[in-house]
């Protein structure tokens, strides 16, 4: 049996053909969303799935801010890596204090570091 190998990157979408990219711009807005709420294969996002996706941004946006790995940013901020990266990948969700510990860091990691260092 024969090996199918993907060359689909789920960062990079694929190119749109001519015709797909002419039908698209012909397309009005309403058409559009009325196309992409019809398509079973991509349902829209519920808003507890759209605010874990948004933490997850903000929470990878913060660590990715201070250029450290997730491992490496677990380690300088006394966090287990596990849960830096489920908050990452959108598994779990930071709760009020974690919350509180990232806006910080994100304003003022030296405080953070400072304070953990005492």
């Amino acid at each position: 049996m024969a090996t199918i190998r993907y060359t689909h990157n789920p960062q990079k979408p694929r190119e749109l053909t001519e015709a797909e990219r002419l039908r698209l711009d012909a397309m009005t807005e309403a058409e559009i969303e009325a196309a992409a709420a019809s398509d079973e294969d991509n349902p829209a996002l519920t808003s507890e799935e759209l605010e874990r996706a948004a933490i997850a941004r903000r929470v990878r946006q913060t660590r990715a801010a201070t250029g450290l790995t997730q491992a490496a940013f677990a380690t300088r901020f006394h966090l287990p890596v596990g849960t830096v990266r489920d908050w990452e990948q959108g598994r779990s969700k930071p709760d009020a204090p974690a919350l509180t510990l990232l806006r910080i860091i994100e304003r003022e990691p030296d405080a953070v570091l400072r304070a953990l260092a005492g």
